[in-house]
This record gives C-alpha cells, structure tokens and sequence, in this order.
C-alpha cells in the first residue's frame, strides 16, 4: 500500500499517541500485534509502512477505520470545546484520565493566543503546567509582565479559573481579561451593568482605571494562585541601592547649582 506523505506522517503521529493513551509500552504493544518492537518503532518515526493487513490490525485493536487512522489527528480528540452566549468559543484540552491540562500562555504566546484560542492545534503545542489539589474547573496559566499590578512581580505566573458568563464576575476581584481589541490584561474588576461595561483598574495608583464594554471581552479567567519566581528582599536592596544613587546624583546637582 503506497502512502502520500501526509498520510505517512499522520499514521506515524496516530500509531504514536493512540499507544501513548492506552499506556502501552512499544514492547507490550509488539507483543500484541505480534511484531518486532523495533518494526512498531520505525512505523512511529514513519521510517516504513505497514502492509494493509497490519493497518487493519491496529484499526481493529484501537475501535478506528483505517481513514482515521491514516486521515485524522486523533490527538485532537483530546479537546474540549466550550461555548457559550457571552464569550468566544474555548478549546481546552484533557489528559488521559479526561482532567483538564493546564496550559501556559507566557509573553512569547500571548500575540499567538489572540488569535488562535479555539484551535485545538495551537493549544495543544502550548506548555503544560501542574497545579496539585485545585478544585474542578479549567484552568490556565498566564505569565504577567509589567508593573501594572504591584506587588504582584512581573514574570509572575498567575494560575486562574475560566469564568463562563459575566454574571460570575466579582467586584473588586483580579482577573486575566481577554479583550478583542486590548489584548490580555491582569486587573481588578468592577462591572458596569447600567453601561454594559468592565472598569478595570490596576493595583499600581500610578496608572489609571479605563473601561471595556462586555461587547470587547473574548475571554475572562479569574484568579486563583500565582507563583512568582523572585528574590523580593534581593529586588528591595536594589530598589534601596537605586534609591540612594538618585538622592546622591540630586545631592551633586544642589552643589554644583550653589556653586554657580
């Protein structure tokens, strides 16, 4: 049976993630279809092509038809897609005991995230984070930058719950705001119901609340925990150091005026 290539790829990636997720080892899985192991490894790397009666072995032993097998990324099998009247449609990903993953959007992510956040595939390629003892609901991770939100540092990651509806939304919490047009923001939140809006206000009084109408908001994670990788007593020292330099500099600037 001749294969185009894309058709060797997929069944190479298929072969691959359906022994994964029944937690077969190559071993076991040779064992099974009675084949050499280092045969099944080639078929994975997609080095050579199983005859059809191979094929229709494996289709058989997984509950697929061979156009599956050979046509479909069945590692997108593995997605949630959650939808509703509020906000855009989510896709979320599970492990194999059907858990939600934890995927991390860190800045190097966020442009891509805007505009791919209900493809299965981009959010399968994003990294995965544990949290133990969380409770139910999908989570993600979103790595904070800037000094909007102080004392929160920046490169902090914040560990936040996907917030269905805009009834769920609480005052005066922080939450991950996913805006159509402002791209993604950590802030604390005030709804607006007679203007249909968010206010959203930073933690740092230097800058200045703004506001978003629900019409704006593509996504809303509330927070739940953060990490932050940070020596803080390490940042004050600096901080103080900073400060001293630019006292000592305004100190010259004095002299050399009552000098002149």
């Amino acid at each position: 049976m001749n294969f185009t290539t894309y058709q060797q790829l997929m069944l190479a990636e298929n072969l691959k993630y359906l022994r994964k997720k029944n937690k077969l080892s190559q071993q076991e899985l040779a064992d099974t279809m009675n084949i050499p192991r280092t045969t099944l490894g080639d078929y994975e790397r997609g080095k050579t092509e199983p005859n059809i009666e191979t094929l229709i072995c494996f289709a058989s032993y997984y509950g697929i038809n061979l156009d599956q097998l050979l046509t479909s990324d069945l590692s997108l099998q593995d997605f949630e897609i959650i939808k509703n009247e509020d906000f855009r449609v989510l896709a979320i990903s599970v492990d194999a005991d059907n858990n939600g993953n934890i995927e991390l959007v860190d800045t190097k992510a966020e442009a891509g995230y805007l505009e791919s956040f209900s493809d299965p595939q981009y959010i399968k390629d994003l990294p995965k984070i544990q949290f133990p003892n969380i409770p139910d609901g999908t989570y993600r991770g979103f790595e904070i930058e800037g000094d909007s939100m102080l004392p929160m540092e920046p490169g902090s990651i914040v560990l936040a719950s996907y917030v269905e509806n805009l009834s769920q939304i609480k005052d005066n919490r922080t939450y991950i705001i996913v805006g159509r047009s402002e791209g993604l923001v950590y802030k604390r939140v005030v709804r607006n119901e007679s203007r249909r809006s968010l206010i959203l206000m930073s933690d740092n009084p230097i800058y200045a609340p703004y506001e978003i109408s629900y019409g704006e908001v593509a996504e809303i994670w509330q927070y739940y925990a953060h990490l932050s990788f940070s020596d803080k007593k390490q940042q004050l020292d600096n901080r103080v150091e900073e400060r001293i330099i630019e006292i000592q500099k305004n100190i010259e600037q004095m002299k050399d005026l009552l000098q002149n």
